[in-house]
């Protein structure tokens, strides 16, 4: 850590600085205005919880195409679990696991792109694989419960993906292509277009790889589209729709390897949204529907046999979501929503030799939601908020969930802000009704989190700090237990942890900016994934046709299993890529991860890659 800072610093006064104008500075980790948290866009700065930003500046410098690992770097008390070259993939070993202050089992955790929900019918976890850097204009992660608005799923807290759109008329394409270790190959293209009223984007992604051990293969095809109509200066109109599907092949623990563990998987969503914004009013109507189709072959062990079934599913999710949002009088804004969702699915097995149907599950269920949201700037120094959920799910019944906070504006740029929020998970119809645990009595997880912390602005923005630390206690936690001789899905598990965040940004110039983060966490009863101290240190530069990302990352005391067989992991992860712009349009780069080649596992039994390399072009016209 020593070596790499000071590397830093020295070279920052060998390096010339370049003459760019002042709104060319990197937005690294924060910006003013955010819509996670409040629905409509409104001042980082009035909002009581804790909310990373991260700009699509900072999300492509790194050429990587999936929004997730940039993620794991940039924002405090959020970790992500990997397995290999690229990919996540989903059923047993699979990775893509986010935890933010040690809550996210998988259903935990809400993802939503541009505020709508992104979820499995069946089983309740997001789906890593589909969440490309080529369409996100930011990401915005709300760390904490945000159930109030957004129900279940948010208990530990919510990342959302908010995608491009052109601002400007005319016509914008661009090409990434790149090639790496291990036989990894890349290639997307996106356009946007606006012409008048009407907005449009579409884009196509394509990955590869032989992966870094025997059967851990990845391939993934994507395609996004966004179009957008202004029926008034008032009113808007927009749809999305996209579509993601990769073959993964699961190489299992080293010590118990598999083969022709492969699964199938596509995934789709399409949206509808009605906007309105009339300046001291505004809302939307958003109706939405994902689906999903599940091929799984469980594989078998060296020596074993084949599997004479393959584990199928489908399933869907699909809601309408309403809110309007009204300044009711000076200094206030109050937003009153209402959403719907049905989800639910049909899994199967399906005998290899006959083709038979072999039915495990058919269920669907529905929740209902009314909230408000109210806030309330009072003077210059103070804004309170506060809202409440009525929440109800058709099986487990109603769940109540308040909030309500603080943000008091000091003098200097400093915000000194206080939270308490209540989060809920409800289970997941595979934990109701799928396998041999499932268990229709269930009930919702619930956690109530509090923290406080303290933010500054100095020397113009230009150098930026903050500091939270939160206390968060739950319990009705799902985990399955032996009862009366057989095991069962129950509501016993508790969560008590504490912890403290720090996050750091300094543009020193036109061509250099740091930013660091800091994480640690402690955990009365330890869960797997979520580690005691996460650190990262990062270093931009650019001048002319040259640009340089390095990143030093820290983990430790990230457990890998718990109980009887605990096992902890510590390691250092060094990343850096160049990139050189040919000519205004093309740009060539190298990546390199891992370079100090360390062994570790973020998931147990699955070591990670050494160090790897990627080189590619990108085009934009």
């Amino acid at each position: 850590m020593k070596l790499f800072l000071s590397f830093v610093f020295l070279s920052s006064g060998m390096l010339p600085v370049c003459a760019y104008e002042a709104d060319t500075l990197r937005s690294v980790v924060t910006d003013n205005v955010v819509i996670t948290g409040t629905r409509n866009e409104t001042d980082i700065r009035h909002l009581p919880m804790t909310i990373t930003t991260i700009g699509h500046d900072v999300l492509e410098e790194n050429f990587r195409p999936s929004v997730l690992p940039t993620v794991t770097e940039q924002v405090s008390g959020l970790f992500i679990t990997s397995r290999g070259v690229m990919g996540y993939g989903v059923s047993t070993g699979s990775a893509g696991s986010i935890k933010v202050r040690g809550i996210g089992s998988g259903a935990d955790f809400l993802v939503l792109v541009d505020g709508l929900p992104q979820y499995a019918g069946l089983m309740g976890h997001p789906i890593p694989d589909a969440y490309q850097t080529m369409t996100a204009e930011r990401v915005e992660v709300l760390r904490g419960p945000a159930s109030v608005l957004y129900g279940s799923n948010a208990m530990g807290g919510v990342l959302n993906l908010v995608t491009r759109k052109m601002h400007t008329d005319g016509l914008r394409t661009s090409v990434n292509a790149s090639a790496g270790s291990y036989g990894t190959v890349q290639g997307e293209i996106l356009s946007r277009m606006r012409s008048g009223r009407f907005s449009g984007m579409v884009g196509l992604s394509y990955g590869s790889t032989d992966g870094h051990r025997e059967n851990s293969e990845f391939e993934q095809f994507t395609g996004f589209v966004k179009l957008g109509y202004e029926l008034s200066d008032k009113w808007a109109l927009q749809g999305n729709a996209n579509v993601t599907h990769f073959n993964a092949s699961n190489p299992g623990e080293v010590s118990n390897p598999y083969i022709d563990n492969d699964s199938k998987i596509t995934r789709g969503m399409a949206s509808v949204a009605l906007t309105n914004d009339y300046g001291k009013t505004s809302g939307a109507l958003s109706a939405f529907y994902s689906w999903g189709h599940h091929h799984i072959n469980d594989g078998y062990h060296p020596g074993g046999t084949p599997q004479t079934r393959l584990y199928l599913h489908d399933d869907l999710m699909a809601g309408v979501s309403l809110y309007q949002s009204a300044m009711l009088f000076s200094g206030n804004r109050t937003t009153v929503g209402f959403d719907w969702q049905h989800f639910g699915g049909e899994a199967w097995n399906r005998v290899i030799a006959t083709g038979a149907h072999l039915g495990l599950a058919d269920k669907e269920e529905d929740e209902f939601a009314g909230y408000v949201d109210f806030r309330q700037n009072i003077s210059t120094w103070l804004s309170l908020d506060a809202g409440l959920r009525v929440d109800h799910h058709s099986r487990v019944g109603t769940e109540l969930v308040p909030q309500g906070g603080a943000a008091f504006h000091l003098s200097g740029g400093a915000e000194l802000k206080a939270m308490v929020s209540k989060g809920f998970r409800n289970p997941t119809l595979r934990e109701l009704y799928m396998f041999r645990p499932a268990n229709p009595e269930l009930s919702p997880e619930r956690v109530m989190n509090y923290e406080i912390g303290y933010s500054q602005r100095l020397l113009g923005d230009a150098l930026r700090f903050s500091t939270n630390v939160f206390y968060l206690k739950g319990d009705n936690l799902i985990s399955t237990q032996m009862v009366n001789g057989s095991m069962l899905n129950v509501n016993t598990g508790e969560v008590e942890n504490w912890g403290v965040e720090v996050d750091a940004a300094y543009n020193l110039n036109a061509g250099w900016s740091l930013d660091a983060n800091y994480s640690f966490l402690h955990m009365d009863n330890p869960v797997v994934c979520a580690p005691e101290h996460k650190v990262f240190v990062g270093a931009n530069y650019s001048c002319g046709r040259f640009a340089a990302v390095a990143g030093l990352q820290y983990v430790g005391g990230i457990y890998t299993a718990t109980g009887a067989n605990e096992h902890k992991e510590d390691y250092f992860l060094l990343n850096l890529t160049a990139s050189y712009r040919v000519m205004p349009e093309l740009r060539v780069f190298v990546r390199g991860e891992n370079l100090l080649a360390q062994r570790y596992e973020t998931y147990l039994g699955f070591p990670m890659p050494k160090a790897t390399f990627t080189g590619g072009v990108s085009i934009d016209f």
